[in-house]
């Protein structure tokens, strides 16, 4: 197994060096100091796998976008509570109500970070609790920006047939103005506004919420709170790649 690794990431650090754009296999032999039939047997098992292609005509082989992909999700998780922290807390001091990042997780999101208000009386949630994607301003937020046939599952599986258009006319308010708004879905009493957050490629990876007592929440406030999450989550996906 280890031997299968070295020689596996051997044949990648020739294919992603600057001297060639694509390798013919004897002169990737050359390079790896491998015998073409291992070769062969190691570019077959990689390209079924995305992590090498062979151009069609010359038969050339180069590193595949697999490699991009895992790059990029690396990027994401190593960065993005780390880029979206002291804008959250840049936030939490402009609108004094507590700031929330969570993510998708198969068909529920987890909240990962959190910056509680300064108040005294202030929203708190489980960090890293499972909620479904069908509940609360976040999670709408991250739902309406998936494709539509992933929608339909998770919409199916949550929700009642007599409630599944009415929410799908909620996805298609909030992609269309960039905000979700929720009023007591998961905890009587609060109000969620939130907006989406991308990353390379325009990809939906997380949204950023403002949660507060629904007694504080005016309608003046309320506009004013939608401009400010959708600012700073657009400050968030422009500083992780995102539009």
């Amino acid at each position: 197994m280890v031997q299968s690794i070295e020689r596996t990431m051997k044949i990648i650090r020739v294919l992603i060096s600057d001297e060639k754009q694509a390798w013919p296999i004897s002169d990737l032999a050359s390079a790896t100091g491998l015998p073409i039939s291992t070769l062969h047997r190691f570019l077959d098992s990689m390209i079924q796998y995305g992590l090498v292609e062979q151009e069609p005509v010359t038969k050339h082989y180069k590193a595949g976008y697999t490699w991009m992909e895992i790059g990029f999700t690396l990027h994401n998780r190593i960065n993005f509570r780390y880029v979206a922290r002291p804008i959250m807390e840049e936030l939490a001091q402009e609108v004094e109500e507590s700031i929330f990042l969570s993510v998708p997780a198969g068909y529920d999101s987890i909240p990962i970070e959190k910056v509680e208000s300064p108040l005294k009386i202030r929203i708190d949630e489980n960090m890293g609790e499972r909620i479904p994607l069908t509940i609360g301003a976040p999670n709408k937020a991250i739902l309406a920006h998936w494709k539509p046939e992933e929608v339909r599952k998770v919409v199916a599986a949550q929700l009642a047939p007599a409630l599944q258009q009415p929410f799908l006319d909620q996805l298609a308010h909030v992609k269309e103005t960039g905000y979700a708004i929720s009023c007591g879905e998961k905890t009587e009493g609060t109000v969620a506004v939130a907006a989406p957050i991308f990353s390379y490629g325009n990809q939906i990876v997380a949204a950023l919420s403002i949660n507060a007592p629904s007694f504080r929440v005016t309608e003046d406030r309320m506009s004013f709170l939608i401009e400010r999450v959708k600012q700073k989550a657009a400050t968030v996906s422009a500083k992780i790649g995102g539009v």
